[in-house]
């Protein structure tokens, strides 16, 4: 029963990226992308990052200096 509940408890966990631009005072974040896709093979670095270059095409920010960081929140 109690390997149930923890495993229902692991699915309320929820994906998301943290897209930061590289400046040179320091890192700024420019935008958090929760993660939908439900196939987990869809899900690349490349087809992350292109979510990344539509916030930094948005806010005039150069492709090359946006990087994420997945996270895990439960």
């Amino acid at each position: 029963m109690f390997g149930g509940i923890f495993l229902a408890f692991l699915k309320l966990a929820m994906i998301m990226y943290e897209f930061y631009s590289r400046y040179e005072k320091g890192d700024k974040l420019i935008g958090i992308l929760p993660e939908r896709r439900k196939d987990p093979t869809r899900i690349t670095p490349e087809s992350i990052m292109n979510w990344g270059r539509v916030l930094g095409d948005r806010a005039g920010i150069d492709a090359d200096s946006i990087y994420f960081i997945r996270i895990e929140v439960k």
